[in-house]
């Protein structure tokens, strides 16, 4: 009796354990099931960055350097490059965090708007729902990855590409230099301005043996290709094609002016008001405070003229914005100054001055060339006497000043008798949208704007 009541706890007590690890390995499976419904592996994707829109009307920069290369790891809005357009330069920044994998473009190269610019692979989540996924997926479905490969001596890194602006790489092209050789002085080693000239003098004192050329040695022709600033300037001029252009020249006595202009001038630094960084005054301020004050009286000039098909309509631009033409390193780029019917002389001089710096340094913004009315071109600080000014639209007007030059004028003096003397002149030539503006409408203006110079201390008045 006493085996029998053993024997029967014996066979409760496995049963109850049997049924124990079978209820724990039930629960176990149900919670594994619930943890792998919600986890989700992570992966690399390669994602390729857009080259977005960086002003109206731009669909192409050239790419002027990188400041990453392959296998780069970069920070979100960490810079990547610099392009340059038809206008201004420009720093693009990353929008992820994550590692370089191609450049799309070398340096000097036209990268397209809307087209990738390079590949990035980030970190990202994946599921069901992303076959788009270019890394990592593929390799969890296969199974473990294989043996890493034994670690390898790591190289030293390269040297680190050379550090300067597009006005100063547009000058090492040009002298052609060997950027690698120059020794930059400025911050974080900087190549400067100074930095080529003083290299291309040391190069330039070196003893080079001259030969007698022969016809092996004449050079060939070569196909250059067009700059962003030149295919920008090619394209807006095959437009102007299509104005009809009236030209106006006449002559302009800017003998007192310029006396005016050199007392301001010595009087300008021992002012209080003025730092010591105010411009020296040129003739240029002057003559479009002048030409600011004739469009009070002739506002069709300073407007724009918009066509379309067969209706055409005028709008007069109540803010006077003029553009300036600046000779830069990279070519013609046209800065505006704003408002100047509300500048003064001076602060019209020192605008002129801060962006023709910005334009020669590269570092004008697309803002900077916007919403010109007018266009003043001051082909004379180079050289030459009439010009005929291409208009640009939809302005309906240009002008040109020419170089000032002494002229001898016959005068009579007091006492009627005639005599030579010596004048400053400078010749004013104007181009007009001849399909809107009038030969008489131009002349009103020019000869207001005569008066203005030619008397300026008299209506200096009437001038903020």
């Amino acid at each position: 009796m006493r085996r029998l009541l053993v024997r029967d706890i014996q066979s409760v007590v496995r049963v109850s354990a049997r049924f124990a690890c079978h209820n724990n390995q039930s629960i176990a499976s149900t919670c594994l099931r619930k943890r792998s419904f919600h986890h989700f592996p992570r992966c690399q994707v390669v994602k390729p960055y857009l080259l977005a829109d960086i002003g109206e009307g731009i669909t192409e920069c050239q790419i002027m350097s990188w400041s990453v290369k392959p296998g780069d790891r970069v920070q979100q809005f960490e810079q990547v490059c610099e392009v340059q357009s038809d206008k201004a330069s420009v720093e693009i920044t990353s929008r992820y965090d994550g590692i370089i994998k191609k450049l799309h473009y070398d340096v000097d190269d036209m990268a397209i708007v809307g087209q990738p610019l390079l590949d990035i692979e980030i970190d990202n989540i994946v599921d069901e729902e992303q076959p788009e996924i270019l890394l990592g997926a593929e390799r969890e479905r296969d199974g473990p990855p294989e043996d890493p490969q034994p670690p390898q001596q790591i190289p030293s890194l390269p040297k680190q590409p050379a550090i300067l602006t597009p006005a100063v790489r547009h000058m090492v092209k040009s002298l052609g230099l060997d950027v690698s050789k120059i020794q930059g002085t400025g911050k974080d080693g900087r190549i400067l301005k100074e930095d080529v000239q003083r290299h291309s003098s040391t190069a330039s004192s070196l003893p080079v043996t001259s030969t007698i050329p022969t016809p092996k040695d004449s050079p060939d022709d070569r196909s250059v290709c067009l700059t962003a600033t030149e295919k920008q300037m090619f394209k807006v001029m095959t437009s102007s094609l299509s104005i009809p252009h009236f030209l106006y020249t006449h002559p302009v006595d800017l003998t007192s002016l310029n006396s005016l202009r050199q007392k301001i001038n010595s009087v300008l630094p021992t002012l209080p008001e003025f730092s010591q960084s105010t411009p020296k005054l040129t003739s240029l301020p002057f003559i479009m405070k002048a030409l600011s004050q004739a469009f009070l009286t002739t506002p069709k000039l300073n407007s724009h003229l918009y066509t379309d098909n067969d209706t055409s309509k005028l709008l007069i631009k109540a803010s006077h914005n003029f553009g300036i033409a600046v000779d830069t390193p990279q070519g013609l780029l046209v800065p505006v100054v704003r408002d100047v019917q509300n500048h003064s002389v001076t602060s019209l001089a020192t605008e002129i001055n801060r962006l023709s710096k910005l334009a020669k340094e590269g570092k004008l913004q697309v803002a900077n060339f916007k919403d010109a009315t007018f266009i003043i071109s001051n082909i004379g600080s180079i050289g030459g006497g009439v010009v005929k000014p291409i208009i640009v639209s939809p302005m309906v007007g240009i002008l040109g000043v020419g170089r000032a030059q002494d002229r001898l004028v016959s005068e009579k003096d007091l006492e009627g008798e005639d005599r030579f003397v010596k004048r400053e002149e400078v010749v004013l030539s104007w181009s007009a949208d001849h399909r809107i503006l009038d030969g008489a409408t131009v002349a009103r203006c020019a000869e207001i704007v005569t008066r203005h110079l030619e008397n300026f201390e008299a209506f200096s008045a009437i001038f903020k």
